[in-house]
């Protein structure tokens, strides 16, 4: 280290022992903020982005984002491209569906955020999205990574079902490397043996990542659940925990939903559940700030 030290015009080095060089806090201390439209994640706010799980018709999504938005969410997500685990599961409505979120930004005034699936359909995606999302079944889709890292649109990277918190930084390392410095790391459940609920929510790791790693962390209540009382409950405790935001899903008919209808909650009780994080997220911050350090 004292080698660097003496080359002209080195005025610092900082040594970096982890595998994660760009996301970890060795490299950077100070939280990365990431912007998007009014929302800020890293900053000790806490946005929401709510929408459904599959954008299905114009009227769907406009409807939706006018409730969303009257709640209080700052950002409107849904998929054009749905991944599926059988190929015989609805798998969106493609570009046409890219259309329809257009719409909700130009006439509900909500920025997107929409999940791209492969490289061959990154382009088309980066041009009507805001905010890129990275599912956790391509976590590790290496190429994937590295296009994102290559786009100027902010990214938010899902943990994979089954991965580590070493794996999801390094999968976010491969954005970074290339440039994009943008990223939101989002929680959504891991695979276990539970059959009470789709997933399980792994807590423990935000205030992990935020130890780690500088970049902002979500939690994703829905795909965690997939049970729409588990949803509510789990929503409430992001806020509580101290995460930079979450994401939910909101259907106004979850009954008659394509895709992923009993994690989606009525608007009303997306609603509710945004009065009662907002309250529980001023009570964390205020005994945040009234700590001495």
């Amino acid at each position: 280290m004292t080698h660097f030290l003496g080359i002209s015009g080195v005025k610092e080095v900082i040594p970096v022992t982890k595998t994660y060089k760009l996301v970890g806090r060795e490299f950077q201390q100070e939280n990365t903020i990431v912007k998007i439209g009014d929302a800020v994640f890293g900053n000790g706010s806490f946005p929401v982005i709510a929408g459904p799980c599959a954008v299905e018709s114009e009227k769907q999504v406009l409807s939706i984002a006018k409730s969303v938005k009257a709640a209080g969410a700052k950002i409107f997500r849904g998929g054009a491209f749905k991944p599926r685990t059988s190929p015989y599961s609805f798998q969106g409505i493609g570009k046409k569906g890219l259309i329809f979120l257009a719409k909700v930004r130009e006439e509900i005034g909500l920025p997107i955020a929409t999940e791209v699936m492969d490289v061959e359909t990154f382009d088309l995606v980066e041009e009507y999205a805001d905010v890129i999302q990275i599912g956790t079944r391509n976590m590790q889709n290496f190429s994937l990574l590295r296009r994102a890292g290559n786009s100027a649109r902010p990214v938010i990277l899902k943990r994979g079902m089954s991965a580590t918190l070493a794996e999801w930084l390094m999968a976010a390392e491969y954005i970074v490397e290339q440039g994009n410095i943008n990223v939101i790391l989002c929680e959504r459940g891991v695979r276990t043996f539970v059959r009470h609920s789709r997933n399980t929510l792994d807590l423990s790791v935000v205030p992990a990542v935020k130890k780690e790693s500088h970049l902002p962390v979500i939690v994703d209540p829905s795909h965690a659940a997939g049970i729409r009382d588990q949803v509510i409950s789990l929503a409430h405790a992001s806020a509580a925990l101290g995460a930079d935001g979450v994401m939910i899903e909101v259907h106004n008919h979850p009954e008659k939903a394509l895709s992923d209808g009993p994690q989606s909650l009525y608007p009303d009780q997306f609603f509710t559940v945004m009065e009662k994080m907002k309250a529980i997220h001023a009570i964390i911050r205020k005994k945040n700030e009234d700590i001495p350090y």
